[in-house]
């Protein structure tokens, strides 16, 4: 199974690079497959590259889903 989690762009860079945060972690990611990405966007990012632009409230939806997903597992183990 693949997975793409949402970040959120915090600095563009030259050739089609940004530095995407998440959960603190700070990563730099390829935006070369998507056609404008600003500071503030969010992104979904797999594998390195950013594939697709979403707003705040989805992403923060999906997080926060992710959150839970991980607590369930934490609680099974």
């Amino acid at each position: 199974m693949c997975l793409a989690v949402p970040a959120k762009v915090t600095r563009l860079e030259d050739h089609d690079l940004a530095v995407v945060e998440l959960g603190g972690v700070r990563q730099e990611v390829s935006t070369a497959l998507l056609d404008h990405v600003e500071e503030g966007d969010y992104v979904l990012v797999h594998v390195g590259f950013a594939i697709h632009t979403l707003d705040q409230a989805e992403a923060e939806r999906t997080l926060e889903l992710l959150e839970e997903l991980a607590r369930a597992q934490e609680g099974a183990g």
